[in-house]
């Protein structure tokens, strides 16, 4: 079975300008391809797209293309949009295709090995950046890491080219021994970081300073690992310190997905956190207020949108 190659991006948010960057710095022009609709394309080409003041000429091919298949496809959309970027792939995806996803939450792999009857998908995680995405521009001081691994035998091989292949680029991840703990861990740190940081319409450095803001995140992260626990997901007490560390250590100007979300007036992945964690509850016969109050809040805010 042939080495990774040809890479290909769907989604020009943050992390795919950031990934998509340093893939296209490690590799010849032709071996990335940016997949994107007509409209999309036509934006990317029209405006540029910069990473950490660098121009990218990347190679954006339409995704009504057919014939030009991947070695490995990153899908770095938000949830949102995550069925749509899907449908736009498929001509891009092969029997042998590997493909991570970037995107927050627990359910992004089954949603894609559910939609698609090829490719071997991945688990990943990508954790520890601290993107900021102004318009075509995006800036970062910390890139963090791909979290990676399988919850089972079958795609060990996939898995071995994938890792492979970032040790041949000097791509930072690791390797997890037990993925459902990491992507449940990784959730329970969105609820927190996420949603906090959109409410109180702030940066990193919102929930980096002892304060109510800090004490919201760190109450809704727990409210998370109860959830997780029912759900068979054992997280360890240090988990929630280690991930408020983690969040303590990014660009204090950075800001989390969400709150780019509010930024730009674009509907959230709220559904993804408190909404999630509201159904869980209820499954479970536990209460969430912070959770509860958080969605709320979020509704209440994104419900300004359209009148705007």
């Amino acid at each position: 079975m042939k080495e990774i190659k040809r890479v290909g991006i769907i989604g020009m948010g943050s992390l795919g300008i950031m990934f998509g960057s340093y893939i296209y710095d490690k590799c010849e022009k032709d071996d990335l391809v940016i997949i994107a609709d007509k409209k999309r394309k036509e934006k990317y080409n029209s405006l540029g797209i910069l990473c950490n003041d660098k121009i990218y000429d990347f190679n954006i091919i339409e995704s009504k293309e057919k014939g030009c298949y991947v070695d490995l496809l990153i899908i770095a959309v938000k949830a949102t949009k995550l069925e749509e970027a899907i449908e736009e792939s498929r001509n891009f995806i092969s029997e042998n295709t590997i493909i991570i996803s970037l995107l927050n939450g627990i359910t992004s792999e089954d949603i894609i090995r559910e939609k698609l009857d090829k490719g071997n998908v991945i688990h990943c995680i990508a954790q520890g950046m601290d993107p900021i995405k102004r318009g075509n521009k995006v800036t970062y001081k910390n890139m963090g890491k791909l979290c990676l691994g399988i919850d089972d035998n079958i795609n060990q091989i996939y898995l071995d080219k994938l890792v492979k292949y970032c040790d041949n680029i000097n791509l930072p991840y690791v390797l997890e021994e037990d993925m459902k703990y990491r992507l449940w861990s990784k959730w329970m740190l969105n609820v927190g970081v996420n949603q906090v940081v959109m409410v109180y319409e702030g940066t990193y450095d919102t929930v980096q300073v002892k304060g109510e803001a800090r004490g919201l995140m760190i109450g809704a992260m727990k409210e998370a690992k109860i959830l997780a626990e029912k759900e068979g997901v054992m997280i360890d007490d240090s988990e929630v310190e280690n991930y408020v560390n983690l969040m303590d250590s990014l660009n204090p100007n950075g800001v989390p997905s969400m709150r780019h979300d509010g930024i730009i007036k674009s509907f959230s992945e709220v559904e993804m956190f408190s909404g999630t964690a509201i159904k869980l509850a209820e499954k479970h016969n536990v209460e969430v207020p912070i959770n509860k109050s958080l969605y709320e809040e979020i509704k209440r805010i994104e419900s300004k949108y359209d009148a705007q």
